[in-house]
């Protein structure tokens, strides 16, 4: 992943953000705990747990239809530096929305390599990792069907 500082991409960002989003849980406290003090921050919206419409079409083309409802938190804060980070995560974990947001708002700092090599290289594995996982999981229920002819059709 190519690192920009001040002066990120909007695919870079979106990049970052998704994978703080995604991240699994004790990657993501691993990466905290292995990037070491924490620099001080301003809310500018704290954590808050709500609902988000999920939809969906049919064949990826249909028309939409709401699929139904998943807990989602958000938050937002801003760096003493003035560099402001946001997090949309699923579920209701008010710490991986803090955390996300405060990595998102240091990878527009001089600190992004850093954050890079100690946050993000891990939680890319994590994902690759799961993401290999589930493919092996759902290869091994792969069912494959065979078409006989009949004799007296040929």
């Amino acid at each position: 992943m190519r690192v920009m500082n001040h002066a990120t991409s909007p695919r870079d960002r979106a990049r970052w953000m998704s994978m703080l989003a995604k991240a699994p849980g004790p990657t993501l406290s691993e990466a905290v705990k292995n990037f070491g003090e924490l620099p001080a921050y301003l809310w500018l919206r704290r954590p808050e747990v709500g609902l988000a419409m999920v939809r969906a079409r049919i064949g990826g083309s249909g028309a939409q239809f709401n699929v139904g409802e998943m807990s989602m938190t958000r938050c937002a804060l801003r760096l003493s530096s003035g560099e402001m980070g946001v997090a949309y995560v699923a579920g209701r974990d008010t710490r991986h929305a803090e955390w996300a947001a405060l990595f998102d708002a240091l990878m527009q700092t001089d600190a992004a390599q850093r954050v890079n090599d100690i946050v993000l290289h891990p939680i890319e594995k994590a994902l690759a990792a799961q993401k290999a996982e589930t493919a092996a999981q759902a290869d091994a229920t792969r069912v494959e069907f065979l078409t006989m002819v009949r004799g007296d059709d040929a």
